[in-house]
């Protein structure tokens, strides 16, 4: 696979990473608001998969156009939730303190958790953590968030690296946690980026065809 990179808003990404195998950017997308008919950039997102595992865990979705899976929660539920690795690249393009994004996933994560029933102290306290994490950061552009989710045990690594700064990382192992999560960035019509969302039903649909 060639090594140049693919620009996602004038955000370059590269087109694979590498972790305990290759995973392919297989979506892109961003977030953003409209201020007065503006429209203002956020992040940058690119999500990285296996196309093999796609093809395994989700072969019942074969033969769907990208406009049938863009509109299927169920199938981002079962991308979500499967046990394939995933690789969640978040791009800074807008400058924001890091606790005004930390307390944007608190909410996301919280408020899922609490409408499954599984807001227990382990929880909040693994997503104080998280939460931790993010507090003293700022987030200069082109500072880089990275969710690495492992296929299995339900951990998932989280990175930043910011301008002259060698990358930190935090380990999250609370399996509920990690599952909101992902389903922050890939719950179809609640996911954060619905620019992503169409972005990934599109590929993962040639993928599955």
């Amino acid at each position: 696979m060639g090594t140049e990179m693919v620009m996602v808003h004038e955000v370059p990404f590269p087109p694979q990473i590498i972790t305990s195998k290759p995973l392919s950017l297989l979506g892109q997308g961003i977030t953003d608001i409209e201020i007065h008919f503006l429209q203002v950039k956020f992040t940058a997102i690119g999500v990285y998969l296996d196309p093999s595992d796609v093809k395994t865990h989700l072969d019942k979705w074969k033969g769907k156009t990208g406009k049938d899976l863009a509109g299927d929660d169920d199938f981002f539920d079962a991308l979500a939730s499967g046990e394939i690795e995933k690789v969640i690249r978040v791009v800074v393009i807008k400058e924001i303190k890091g606790a005004q994004y930390g307390v944007q996933l608190e909410n996301a994560v919280r408020d899922r958790l609490a409408a499954e029933d599984k807001y227990e102290e382990e929880e909040e306290t693994e997503l104080e953590k998280v939460v931790g994490f993010f507090q003293s950061k700022y987030f200069k552009t082109h500072s880089i968030i990275t969710y690495r989710f492992s296929a299995k045990d339900g951990i998932c690594e989280i990175g930043f690296e910011t301008e002259g700064k060698e990358e930190e990382k935090l380990k999250v192992e609370n399996a509920n946690v990690v599952g909101m999560m992902q389903k922050w960035y890939l719950s179809g019509s609640r996911g954060v980026s619905p620019s992503t969302i169409v972005s990934l039903a599109d590929s993962l649909s040639a993928v599955l065809t």
